[in-house]
């Protein structure tokens, strides 16, 4: 057996770009109404009627529920967990005890085999009795042992650990690194083939339930060998092996009670029995992975809009100022139309997508990363909005409130709670990256050859024929549609009239598109670089993706005699606000400050402004930047705390 490396992989960005690329799901062996939008292709049909659950798993979810939410209201303390920053043993043990560790693995492995928009609706109450516990929840499910191994691991390994992860281990899933975030290529963790084992080295960074997992998901590079293909891998490992140590607990600003640490893995024996599919295929493991399991970050920003309006209304209504209850103030009630219109739209973002996954019949990759990205940066404003409302009272923390004989409304730990999200399972500017590349696919597939510098002109030649052939049928098809007739969608005005802000959705799905096509032909090769268009590009299509879901969810709502008239209102609201947003993108895609601020980024890291740094101090300490990560073993104390 060859002794660890010590040495970080070097690459080069194409070379990086190149593993991601390896990673992603290449064909599209289903329809996407979110591909088809970013096409110019408003496909509504995919989405109207709104899919609905099948009665048995109403009922099921359903009775789920209803246990979930008695014991929230009566053994959650949400307050002790912010105190004491962490989840008390007792509330995992009760968790157990209803099977929450098991809602989405099948009955036949002892979990509820709840679909996804049941599970989703149960991280948004468990959210919203205390966000750790949701993101306890979510890690050990969406992204830890058992979703894996649904979808990529051999019979053996779902009988031998989905029975133990459904109702009493604890799963954590372990690829950052410390100097490795969404850049998977400079993986340093090694896994090297010994036998009928592999031995781990190296050091993970925000593994979040690692300090208290029972099992890890760990992705480790395996050196190629005569006998494997090597590459970025997958194993289950199990957290009590000799040679794994929790170096540290880390703290964060918000989400007090997340178990979230350091891992050091040094010579530890996992055996090959326990890698999830073959050498090399951990990256896409771990994408695939995250299409179904990103919907828990925004249903759980769903649970945190709604009651951040509950707050809202009832503080709003007993607070006055200058002789009426704020809420009557203009400047209020926006921001709490703000919030109750997002709200209903983030819901319908969510449920949509849920159904859709548990149907199986439509590709949800890029919807699923529209709703994380939307829910995220929507959820963070409601937020933020509902400070504003609070003012002072938003600003002070619940235990002064409490102190001070006012009810204890922790507003401000919400917004610390929340800002994460945005960070988790892709960051924002990750996720417009990782959209935009699925959204202009079908251009890349036909030209992309085109503007790839390595490629031959026999086969740029090639490409350019293959274009020119798409082109010349997608082309015409963006000039005209159903939004440019009046009586589209006819079909969703009943009161409310929401027929118009469909045909918006559709003329701008068009504009869209041809917006990436102009770009795509501008800037070629260089089209990858232009970060902040891109960005841009797919904050368009969230806001088109939102509108178009909360229409297709009222209309449901309405047909269900579900409080169908003000759903109605909410979706009309939420597609005035959205519509000014789009046409605010739209018109800072060509009229923006992108070259100017690379100029400006250019002169501060070559220190041209350092002088505007004058007259401060910095509190900072004199650390590195990045801890030191070397394989070996451990110097720490393991601080692992499994939960009895």
């Amino acid at each position: 057996m060859s002794a660890p490396t010590t040495k970080k992989p070097t690459v080069t960005e194409r070379e990086a770009r190149q593993v991601a690329e390896a990673a992603r799901e290449q064909d599209w062996r289903k329809p996407s109404f979110a591909k088809e939008l970013f096409l110019g292709r408003f496909r509504l049909d995919l989405i109207h009627p709104h899919p609905l659950p099948a009665d048995e798993d109403v009922r099921r979810g359903e009775e789920f529920l209803a246990r979930l939410r008695e014991f929230c209201e009566t053994s959650i303390d949400s307050a002790r967990i912010e105190r004491e920053a962490r989840i008390p043993d007792e509330v995992v043990a009760g968790l157990k005890e209803i099977g929450a560790l098991g809602m989405k693995i099948d009955t036949k492995y002892g979990g509820l085999g709840l679909t996804q928009v049941y599970y989703n609706r149960a991280l948004s109450l468990a959210g919203s009795a205390n966000p750790a516990v949701g993101a306890l929840l979510s890690a050990h499910q969406s992204i830890g042992v058992p979703q894996p191994l649904k979808i990529f691991g051999t019979q053996e390994q779902k009988d031998t650990f989905l029975p133990r992860c459904a109702r009493t281990d604890i799963s954590a899933f372990l690829l950052t690194e410390p100097d490795v975030g969404s850049d998977p290529a400079r993986l340093a963790t090694t896994a090297v083939r010994d036998g009928d084992d592999y031995v781990l080295d190296g050091v993970k960074l925000w593994t979040t339930n690692g300090v208290v997992a029972d099992l890890l998901v760990v992705m480790a590079r395996v050196p190629k060998s005569p006998d494997g293909k090597g590459g970025i891998t997958a194993f289950v490992v199990e957290a009590d092996s000799p040679g794994i140590t929790v170096e540290h607990r880390n703290a964060f600003m918000g989400l007090r009670g997340i178990e979230n640490g350091v891992t050091r893995f040094h010579q530890v024996r996992v055996p090959a029995a326990n890698r999830i599919g073959p050498e090399g295929a951990g990256l896409k493991i771990a994408l695939t992975t995250l299409n179904t399991g990103r919907l828990s970050l925004p249903a759980m920003c769903v649970g945190a809009g709604k009651w951040c309006l509950k707050i809202a209304r009832e503080w709003s209504a007993v607070r006055e100022q200058w002789g009426k209850p704020v809420a009557l103030h203009e400047a209020v009630g926006s921001k709490i139309s703000f919030i109750a219109a997002t709200t209903f739209a983030m819901e319908a973002v969510v449920d949509l997508s849920s159904q859709m996954a548990d149907e199986n019949r439509n590709d949800i990759r890029i919807e699923a990363a529209l709703a994380k990205l939307y829910g995220s940066e929507m959820g963070c404003l409601m937020a933020d909005e509902l400070v504003q409302i609070r003012g002072g009272r938003g600003f002070e923390t619940a235990e002064s409130l409490a102190a001070r004989g006012e009810r204890a409304v922790p507003a401000e730990q919400l917004l610390r709670d929340l800002r994460i999200n945005r960070i988790f399972e892709g960051s924002t500017e990750i996720m417009h990256l990782l959209i935009a590349r699925e959204a202009v696919d079908a251009h890349l597939s036909v030209a992309g050859d085109l503007i790839d510098p390595d490629k031959s002109l026999q086969d740029k030649a090639r490409a350019g024929a293959n274009a020119g052939v798409f082109y010349a049928k997608w082309l015409p098809k963006l000039v005209a549609g159903p939004g440019q007739v009046p009586t589209s969608y006819g079909d969703f005005k009943h009161g409310v009239d929401l027929s118009p802000h469909l045909r918006y959705v559709e003329r701008h799905s068009r504009k869209l598109a041809r917006s990436t096509f102009y770009a795509m032909s501008r800037w070629q090769g260089r089209m990858e670089t232009k970060q902040g268009f891109l960005g841009r590009i797919v904050d368009i299509g969230a806001e088109l993706f939102a509108m178009s879901a909360a229409c297709v969810r009222a209309e449901l709502l309405r047909r269900q005699g579900d409080h169908g008239r003000e759903a109605y209102q909410l979706a009309d609201a939420f597609c005035r606000q959205s519509r000014i947003r789009v046409d605010e993108l739209f018109g800072r895609l060509w009229s923006n400050t992108d070259d100017l601020d690379r100029k400006v980024v250019k002169g501060v890291l070559g220190g041209s402004y350092e002088w505007l740094e004058q007259g401060i101090v910095d509190p900072s300490d004199d650390g590195p930047w990045i801890a030191d990560a070397t394989p070996g073993p451990s110097r720490h104390e393991n601080v692992r705390r499994p939960f009895e």
